[in-house]
């Protein structure tokens, strides 16, 4: 993740913070309904909070940047992101252990995916892209 990427992320948690602050509405859960085309990064148990209730379905990536396996899916991955109405999260196990250990993370890449703010179904290892579209499918209302 670039210096930019994560700089965009954090202006845009402020003004969330700051609309939520002023009562303005314009940070609420019901504005953001289209989920991103990108693959989002989370650090910690309230992003992925935040996250998990503000889209139907979320997929969560947990993986690590030394993992051989997780590279291999982080085009599935990404192009998941692009071409599903699912939010697809990405959690580094690494600096997120307490996160991860929440989950019962025990090997990367586990993917664990939330229907409706609740854990549906986890995974552990890679998958093709029609096995996860298929997963996302069957839980979009």
């Amino acid at each position: 993740m670039s210096d930019d990427e994560i700089e965009e992320i954090r202006q845009q948690k402020r003004a969330q913070l700051e609309s939520e602050i002023r009562g303005d509405g314009a940070g609420t859960v019901e504005e953001a309904s289209e989920p991103p085309s990108e693959p989002m990064y989370v650090n910690g148990v309230s992003e992925l909070n935040d996250t998990v209730s503000k889209y139907d379905v979320v997929l969560v990536d947990f993986y690590a940047d030394w993992c051989g396996p997780c590279k291999m899916l982080e085009p599935t991955v990404e192009q998941l992101a692009a071409n599903t109405d699912a939010a697809i999260v990405k959690v580094d196990v690494d600096k997120n252990q307490e996160l991860a250990a929440q989950y019962q993370v025990r090997g990367v890449p586990t993917l664990l995916l939330f229907a409706d703010g609740e854990p549906a179904e986890q995974i552990v290892g890679v998958r093709g892209y029609d096995d996860l579209e298929g997963l996302i499918d069957a839980h979009l209302a």
